[in-house]
């Protein structure tokens, strides 16, 4: 059966549309692991859309008032649904938009609904205004006039004996509704652009990672991580990779520090340091919660840290080699040189918690059934 569903499936997608698997190319077609079920999920929420926006037609086109608006309403939404299955069974997909495909399916989904409100009977729409009521207050503050509003029609015309829905209140709805989808989008499209400029900054910070090390492999003796303790009889220079003890009773030289740098010391300090803002980063997942969305939040948020730690670890260590820190100027081992180059790795949780918060603030603004109640924003406002 399914394979006698296909060629028809096939026909309505259009003549130029090919089975997925052949028409995506390999380094496109691996963008779909992510999103497949949500992918799945909106061909399923079409093909249920398909009978309801069918059944709908027929009932508005039993009423002659009705019938020639109706018609036009229905050929619109029957090409909106069209488009959305042409949107899921792209022949290209666009590599660096990774769930845009979803989005735009998504909105010729909500086109299709907003018409379907515009057309639908009167007692169809009754059955849907809990959902509308819904929907407006996720997406409208609570002393916003159209939340109020909607809330009031759907006590009203959902009484015992309840009147008609009238054209001035099925547009007030159908609006309503629309502009809240619109916000829904927007807040994913936000969502969205944080997790690039996350991922942006990441690479960047990884980079100059990079390029520090890189450089201070080639030339070790420009910014020393060393530091010059001294003892009852002499003074040492210990660097995070070798330590040598200076002899006679004045201050090491400069030529006596560059002489025990090692090319791999901020090598080893931004291992250090990276490996330490890893474990960080497993430690914040206990603050982060699951989301539906086709983004990875939580998996950029934790990459931001690893280069963020790799470069806070030598930082660190140069302010207190430069007395930015008193009483901790003058390490005595490599050993305490490590151990401070964990604990400045590891502090790079001061930063990113703060971009912790925000792609967490982002993802619960995608408001659903389990979160917070909608807060005020100047999009909802009228």
């Amino acid at each position: 059966m399914a394979h006698e569903k296909e060629p028809e499936q096939q026909k309505q997608l259009g003549p130029e549309s090919k089975p997925l698997g052949k028409s995506i190319p390999f380094w496109a077609s691996r963008g779909e692991l992510g999103p497949w079920e949500q992918k799945e999920g909106l061909l399923a929420r079409i093909a249920e859309l398909e009978p309801i926006l069918k059944a709908a037609e027929m009932r508005a086109l039993a009423d002659p008032a009705q019938s020639g608006v109706a018609a036009a309403y229905a050929n619109e939404a029957h090409s909106e649904l069209n488009e959305a299955k042409k949107a899921l069974a792209h022949k290209s997909h666009p590599t660096m938009r990774r769930a845009a495909h979803l989005g735009v399916a998504l909105s010729h989904v909500d086109a299709a609904l907003n018409l379907l409100v515009w057309m639908a009977p009167s007692d169809d729409i009754k059955a849907f205004l809990p959902q509308m009521a819904a929907l407006a207050e996720e997406h409208f503050d609570s002393s916003d006039p159209r939340r109020i509003r909607v809330t009031q029609l759907a006590h009203d015309l959902q009484q015992p004996g309840a009147r008609e829905i009238n054209p001035s209140e099925r547009a007030f709805l159908a609006e309503t509704v629309s502009l809240a989808r619109r916000l829904l989008r927007r807040e994913t499209l936000r969502v969205r652009s944080f997790v690039r400029i996350v991922a942006l900054v990441t690479v960047g910070l990884f980079l100059a990672a990079v390029g520090v090390a890189l450089a201070t492999l080639k030339w070790e003796d420009t910014v020393p991580l060393c530091f010059t303790p001294e003892n009852a009889t002499m003074y040492k220079v210990v660097c995070p990779t070798n330590s040598i003890d200076v002899p006679g009773a004045g201050a090491p030289t400069i030529t006596q520090i560059m002489s025990a740098t090692r090319p791999a010391d901020y090598l080893v300090v931004e291992i250090v340091g990276a490996v330490a803002a890893a474990i960080a980063s497993a430690a914040a997942l206990r603050r982060i919660r699951g989301t539906a969305l086709p983004y990875n939040v939580p998996v950029v948020l934790a990459l931001l840290k690893l280069p963020t730690g790799a470069l806070t670890a030598p930082l660190g260590l140069l302010l207190m080699r430069g007395g930015f820190v008193p009483g901790l100027s003058a390490l005595d081992s490599t050993a305490q040189i490590i151990a401070w180059a964990i604990v400045f790795g590891y502090s790079q949780q001061l930063f990113t918690k703060l971009v912790d918060d925000r792609g967490q603030a982002l993802v619960d603004a995608v408001r659903g059934p389990a979160s917070p109640p909608a807060a005020s924003s100047p999009e909802a406002r009228p």
